[in-house]
Order: C-alpha cells, then structure tokens, then sequence
C-alpha cells in the first residue's frame, strides 16, 4: 500500500512540474506561485507586456510532498515536503518562514533547507487538511525576497474505524405465518473513514446469529423473513445478530455488530376450543331473574382482540330459559337466568353453546370453521318457596262512609311446592297506620275498620302479607290499592266571583260573559254541571242564562239600550246543579255593570263621575272639552294679574309730583329689632335679582317718566354666604349715596330683606292691598323725616277714603 501512494505521488509531482510553469518578463525576479497555481501578479505584470512578451521559465517553488499520513506512529518528525526558491544559491542567505493552520505545534520548516515536518500523529477524522502559508526572506535583513505562497497539506486516510450502528440496538416486529422476503426492517451502519479513497468506508453486512429464520441485504442493510409460516404459538421472540464489515468485506476489514429484537405478532389463525364437550350446573328454583348459573371458557391460543370470544346459546331447549355473556376480564361465557325457574313444573335444561371469534381472519378461512361447539345441563333444585299471590297487585273501589265492617274486596295466595301448606293473611301495620281496614286471616277478604272519607284521604296503599303456615318464615307480599269513590254530598258553586259588565250600546242577545262551576265531590266520570235563571227571577226582561252544555254558561242581554242614569248595577241570580246522586244544586250571583264603551265594545269607563258626561262623547270629544277649559282659566289668570298691576301703578300718583320711587320686592322681615336673621339665602328676594339692572341712560333722568328701579351698575347681589347683617347693610348705603347717577329727587333703596321685630311691622305692598282702608297712618308721621314721604302717600289716600 505505502509503494503504490509514494508511486502516485511521484508521478503526481513530475506532472505537475512539467505542466504548470510561469511565463517570466524581462525585468525583475519572478514572483513564486503557490503549488499548482500561477501568481495573478506575474501574470498581470506578463500581460501588460504584450503576448509577445511570454516565453517559458523554470519554477520557482518545488514541493516534494503534499500529504502525511494519519496515525503516524514512528519514532521520527514525519517528512512532508520540501520548499526551494530560485533565489537559494545555497548560501544560506535565503531563510524559509511557515504560517497558517498547525504552522509551529503540528508542522514546522527548516529555515535553511525548507524541509516541513509533522511534530504529531494527525487524525484525519478530526481534521482532514491544513492551510499553510510560505514566505522566503534575506537571513539577515529578514526582507521578504518573496510574496506568501498559500499551499494545503491534506492528512491520508487509513482503515482505523471500524463501521457504527449509531441506533442499535433495535426492535422490530412481523405478524406470524408472513411468506418468505416480508420485510422486517433496514439497519445501517456509518464508517467514519474517507469513503473517497480506497474501501475504508464500503460497508457489507451480514448475519451472524439469526438463520434461518431471516436474512439480510449485504448493501442495503434491509432484513426479512427466510422461513414460511413461523408460529407465534410456537415462538415469539428472536435475536437476530448483524454484523457491518468495512474493506468490502475482504480479509483485514474492520467489523461492528448490533442485534436486533423482533417479535411475531399475533394474527387470528387458532379457532376457540372448549377445554370439554360437556358441562353439568346446579341452580335454585328460587333464583331471581339475572342470576349467574355457572361459567364456561373456550380457550383461544391467540392474543388480543384476535382471542376474544363470543358465546352464543343454541336454539333449542334452554334458549328461552338462559342466555350467555362473555366476561371482558377473562373471556368466560357466563350462562344468566332469563326467566323464573319452577322445580314443578321442569325439572332439568339441556342445551348447547358455540365458542366463535369475534375477529376473524379471511386468509385462514381455509383451516376450517373457527369455532367450537359444547353441550350445558343444568338442573333445577327444589327450595321450600314462600306462596305466590295470584295477581301481582291488586285494586279495589269503596264508597266513602260506608258501614264498618263491609267487605271491599279479597287477595289469594297458595303455596306451589309439593306439600302445598295452608296460607295466612295479615296487612302490614307500617301500611296501614290508622287501620283503616282489616282482613280474614284465613280467606284473605279485606273489610272497613273505620268510616272513609274521600276528601280526606282518596286513596289508601296497603300491603298484605301472605304466610306459610308450615313454614312461618317464608312470607310473601303484594301491594292493594283502594280507591275510596265519592258520595255527591257538596253542592256545586261558581268557580270565581264574577263581575261582569254591559255596553250601554249592547244588542239584544249578545254574550256579555262566560261562567263556569266547580264542586268539591269528585264523581268516576267527572262533572257534568247545568245551569240555568232561578225561578224568582225568571220574568228577568234584562238579561239570562244560556247553558253551553260544555260546563259553562253565559250571560245573554234581552233588551238593549242600557243607561248608568238609570241603573248602574245589576245583580243576576244562576242555578247551578251537578249530575251526582243525589243531585245537588245551589245559587249563585253574578254582578253585571253598566259601562261606557267604544263603538267596537271595548270598555271605556264604568266610574260614576262620568254618568253625567254626554251620552256618545268620544275621547277626542273629551279632550277638546279639557283643552278649552285650560285655555279659560289661563285668560283669568292674565286678567287678574293685569288688574292688580294696575292697581299698585295708582300708589305712585301723586298731586305734588314728588317722584317718590317705592320698590317692589315681595318679603318681609322682622325689623329693625331682629337679630336672628343672618341667613341670607333666607332673605334675599330672587325676583329683584332678576330684574334688569340698568335702563337706557336716556330715562334715567326724564321728569316726564315714572322712574323705575335704580340699580348702580357696580351693585353686587346679595351675598348668601355673609354672616353680618350690620355689614351688608352699610355697604348698599354707602353705593346709593356715592353712586352719581342717582335721580335728583327723593327714592327708596331696598335692601332685599327685612329685620325681625319692627316697629312699624311689615312694609310689603302685598300686605298693604288687604290692609283694612280705615286704618289711620298718623303715626307714621312721628317716625322721622325718613318716613314723611310715606306718611304724606298713605295720609293722602285715607283722606280720599273718607271723603
């Protein structure tokens, strides 16, 4: 193997030398090229010189080798290569320099001859190749003399690894009874080796332990099954062992190895077998209905849903009598009850039952039926047996307060076995709490104990026990029910108070109302009531009594035209009997009113406030009327409120034209003497605040014009929020009297409210128009000169008075 690399190597060398060389201008030294490569300097400097300018020149770099191998295990530095320059006269004056991957730690160059070396053993599988780069510099200026060189040594592969199953090991499964080549699965196995030089990585696989039951593709990998119909039955489990060889599986390759696990799966091939033909019971006559006789098993070879089994009774003697589950727990057929068994009526059951798949599989329909048949007695055992009544329940009907003592009805149990003892009745004492009724020990009649009564209780629920005479312990029981019946004994009533009413526009024979009865009795058949006018009031002209026949009645008008101004209730008498015995009957009243109503005779008012409306006014018509009357009094309430405006505009006239300016302000204080009222949103007068606050300049001082009230336009609204009565009063003075546009003649400020406790009580002008006019105002005259202008207004109208 080393003799024909270094062969290929050589020939490689000589090769690339003869091919590859540099084209050499005149001028300088050539720049050197890495291995197999031209210098793009060179050649640029070549090319700028015209083609004329090439001719062939020696090379200037020289590699003896260019590989190493792996796993270099001698004692020595690995030789590698050689590089040389032109320039190396052999002097040593030319020093060679290593740089890139490795260069120092793995490869290193001698400076004066260019030979490299490998320092280690290299792992092509860790790293395939290096990178390197050369320079040859002046040993004594260390002036480069030329460009880097890039050049690549790559590590030669050999077979040191061996081939890798990387999932192993593996599992694997194929159903039983396959034919030959069914696939099974595919293994494949990795070499780490260069699979592009020689056969280190071509893998082979083989089996070494696992024939001759499968086989394996010696490229692929894929393993199958090599023998027909093999049995899960017979085995299940097989290791199969596979080996991966490399070198084409030739002699001195390298071998890895992985088993595999494969299992047959279970396929339905085995049919259900009864483990014997003939099974024997034993059950009690007194079994109940649903009871579990006994258990059969057919075995089934299989697994899974392939080894369930159905079980099925045969047509036949016990098909009617038995019937047969499958446990899911264990597959058992357990044979259940279906009917009540009897000892004396049948004794024994033979039947058979077939065992069968539930899951079949068509390829082997061919063995034959899959499933078995086996045979099942079961004998009856005779048991001492409490009687048996004849009816599983009884009803019986009794009229309420009938006689103590009457019979109502009788139950009968016997006893069926063989000896046929005598039977005793009782009633169950928890059934019959207030023994209501009693019964014969001996014939089982059942009689009243106390008298019933159906509006009470209308239905009892007794139970009667039966009692082997032989046999005490053996007791049986049935449920009597005993519908009490009612004796018509109430008398029927109308179902609700009715209150009717009629249209005064209603028609003769019109239904104005539909009635109903109810009755406290409750006959088998139901109610049947009738209804019908009483006899004191059958020459009725105004209204009647129509029977449905339906269990209602109605109210029918005989006349028409009613009126509320004449009569505004009726009352209405109605017999109302049943169909009971004996019958019973009573009287009822209906209360009919007379009401307003559209034209469609839909109800409109039946009050009496609107009896004295006109007859046949619509609620339009009605309206209208209201509207007017609201338009009416708004008019009087604007006369009135003229005439009293005009009336306080005659306080202000005066003879001698003084101009005295009363303001109107509608409140009234205490006077000068109150000291409590300090609350000012009490006091203040919201009409003033809302006044206009100033008129036009031009009737502020016309003499011709009553004046109006004078507000300054700095004046400030009353302040709620001021605690000081004194304070709030000065400050309004103190504007009034500096305020330059105040009329040239006598006027009088108010103040929005008043003190508690005045002299001269109550200043309001609203109080002055109720005033009695005989009153005399002299004193007003000793008030001061404040109130002479008062005085004089009111002496004058007392004077008018009295004259």
């Amino acid at each position: 193997m080393l003799t024909r690399n270094c062969l290929l190597l050589f020939l490689w060398f000589v090769f690339d030398k003869g091919s590859l060389s540099l084209v050499r201008p005149p001028g300088p030294p050539l720049s050197r090229s890495r291995l197999g490569k031209e210098n793009p300097r060179s050649l640029a400097g070549s090319m700028r010189n015209g083609a004329s300018g090439f001719q062939r020149v020696k090379r200037g770099w020289v590699w003896n080798q260019f590989f190493v191998l792996e796993e270099y295990m001698g004692s020595d530095p690995q030789y590698v290569g050689k590089l040389h320059t032109d320039l190396d006269k052999g002097e040593s004056e030319v020093k060679y320099t290593l740089m890139g991957e490795g260069a120092g730690s793995i490869f290193t160059i001698d400076a004066t001859t260019g030979d490299i070396h490998a320092l280690r053993s290299l792992d092509r599988e860790v790293k395939p190749y290096y990178t390197l780069r050369a320079q040859a510099v002046d040993i004594d200026t260390n002036r480069p003399l030329e460009p880097e060189s890039e050049f690549v040594i790559k590590v030669q592969d050999i077979n040191d690894n061996e081939p890798k199953f990387l999932e192993g090991p593996y599992t694997a499964s194929v159903p039983e009874m396959s034919p030959v080549g069914t696939y099974v699965m595919q293994v494949t196995a990795t070499d780490a080796d260069d699979p592009t030089y020689g056969n280190s990585a071509r893998v082979v696989y083989s089996i070494l332990h696992g024939q001759p039951y499968f086989s394996v593709d010696p490229k692929t990998g894929i393993i199958r099954t090599a023998l027909p119909n093999m049995d899960r039955e017979v085995k299940e489990q097989y290791q199969v062992l596979i080996q991966a060889k490399d070198m084409g599986g030739q002699l001195g390759g390298l071998a890895g190895t992985t088993t595999i696990n494969i299992t047959l799966s279970d396929v339905n091939d085995n049919p259900p077998r009864f483990s014997k033909s003939f099974f024997h019971l034993r059950v009690p006559e007194s079994s109940a209905v649903g009871f579990a006789v006994g258990r059969i098993k057919a075995h089934d070879l299989d697994i899974g849903k392939n080894a369930e089994v159905e079980y099925n009774v045969v047509p036949g003697d016990g098909d009617n009598m038995f019937d047969i589950l499958t446990s899911e727990h264990n597959q058992e057929g357990i044979i259940i009850l279906k009917r009540p068994l009897d000892y004396e009526t049948k004794k024994a059951y033979t039947f058979k039952v077939d065992a069968s798949n539930a899951h079949l599989d068509p390829r082997f329909h061919s063995l034959g039926a899959f499933k078995d048949t086996a045979t099942v007695k079961i004998n009856v055992l005779d048991v001492d047996e409490p009687p048996v009544f004849t009816k599983p329940s009884y009803e019986m009907d009794v009229y309420e307060d009938s006689p103590v003592g009457d019979i109502i009805g009788a139950v009968t149990a016997q006893d069926l076995d063989a000896s046929n003892s005598p039977v005793r009745y009782s009633i169950d004492w928890k059934s019959d709490l207030d023994s209501y009724f009693d019964i014969d020990p001996v014939e089982g009649t059942i009689s009243t104990n106390e008298l019933l009564d159906r509006e009470h209780i209308a239905q009892h629920n007794i139970t009667i026990v039966a009692t082997k005479l032989s046999n005490p312990v053996l007791t049986s029981r049935v449920a009597v029910t005993i519908h009490v019946l009612d004796v018509n004994e109430f008398s029927p009533e109308l179902a609700i108070p009715y209150e009717s009413f009629v249209c005064e526009n209603a028609k003769v024979g019109q239904v104005i109302q539909t009635f109903s009865a109810k009755d406290q009795d409750l006959p088998q058949n139901g109610h049947k009531f009738s209804f019908k006018p009483s006899e004191k009031d059958i020459n009725n002209k105004n209204f009647t009594i129509r029977d449905f026949g339906n269990n209602t009645a109605g109210i029918v008008t005989l006349q028409s035209g009613f009126r509320r101004r004449s009569q505004k209730i009726y009352f209405l008498p109605v017999v109302i009997q049943d169909s009971g015995y004996p019958v019973q009957s009573s009287t009822g009243i209906l209360i009919i009113r007379v009401c307003g109503c559209e034209s469609d005779g839909s109800l409109l008012t039946c009050s009496a406030e609107a009896i004295f409306l006109p007859v046949g006014l619509s609620t339009g018509a009605l309206i209208a009327i209201l509207l007017c009357i609201v338009i009416l009094l708004v008019i009087v309430v604007l006369y009135v409120g003229l005439r009293r405006q005009n009336k306080k505009e005659t306080l202000m006239t005066s003879k001698e034209d003084i101009r005295d300016n009363v303001i109107h302000y509608d409140d009234e204080g205490g006077g000068e003497e109150d000291t409590h009222a300090f609350d000012m949103g009490t006091l203040c007068n919201p009409k003033v605040i809302k006044e206009k606050l100033l008129k036009e300049n031009r009737d502020l001082f016309r003499r011709d014009v009553k004046p109006e009230t004078k507000t300054g336009k700095n004046q400030l609204p009353v302040s709620q929020d001021s605690a000081d009565i004194c304070n709030f009063i000065n400050q309004r003075l103190k504007e009034n009297d500096v305020d330059n546009s105040a009329p040239p003649y006598d006027s009088l400020a108010t103040y929005a409210y008043e003190g508690e406790g005045s002299v001269a009580e109550s200043l309001s002008s609203i109080e002055s128009l109720v005033v009695d006019t005989n009153e005399d105002y002299d004193y007003l005259n000793e008030w001061g000169p404040r109130f002479k202008t008062l005085a004089g207004i009111f002496g004058e109208q007392s004077d008018t008075h009295i004259g």
